[in-house]
């Protein structure tokens, strides 16, 4: 009976920081390995395909998989994402960049390697060092070419949300002056000056 035939498949978790191979002959079957593969609970597993979230629902989709498709395993209200390459960052050389601003830059895009999203929750200071790198001159540090598009991504997002957050700063300056000028009683108000000093 070909429902009853074991076949490779390739699971992970949904960081696919842990990946296993198994076989299994039905969905069900794949499901009850998962916990001992991958440490997951055994309740409420959603299968999905690793590439590009589809979902594996019901017995006769599945068995007209591939042998070796890749799976993600997603708990509870875990989401599928694709799968962003990581920027492979060295500290080996040294360049015109200081050492510690590299060690930082480098540590930011670590952080921000896996959700790009992250970078409107850093600070001003954090993204000031990211909005004023140059890419080109990380070369050293940058594994290659695909890394070196994320930088400029990387560079290019922070400048705009640090843009954004200064204007924020200065309509929230402009708002209480305006508070401090209608609290004393003062009815001509004129804004401040655009212009950053």
């Amino acid at each position: 009976m070909e429902d009853d035939i074991n076949k490779p498949y390739k699971i992970c978790d949904v960081n696919r920081e842990k990946k296993k191979g198994t076989v299994a002959s039905s969905l069900e079957d794949l499901i009850a390995k998962v916990p001992e593969k991958l440490g997951l609970p055994s309740e409420n597993l959603t299968v999905v395909l690793e590439c590009d979230g589809t979902e594996v629902d019901d017995e006769e989709y599945f068995s007209t998989l591939d042998p070796d498709t890749s799976l993600m395993i997603l708990h509870g209200n875990e989401k599928w994402a694709p799968n962003m390459p990581k920027c492979q960052v060295s500290l080996d050389q040294t360049d015109d960049v200081a050492l510690g601003d590299k060690a930082q830059v480098a540590n930011l895009v670590g952080r921000l390697q896996h959700n790009l999203c992250h970078i409107s929750l850093l600070g001003g200071q954090d993204l000031e060092l990211l909005s004023d790198m140059d890419p080109d001159s990380l070369a050293d540090i940058v594994t290659d070419r695909d890394n070196r598009i994320i930088l400029e991504h990387i560079k290019e997002a922070s400048g705009r949300i640090l843009l954004e957050k200064r204007q924020a700063q200065d309509a929230m300056e402009l708002l209480k002056l305006y508070h401090q000028s209608v609290a004393n009683g003062t009815e001509d108000v004129s804004p401040p000056s655009q212009e950053r000093v």
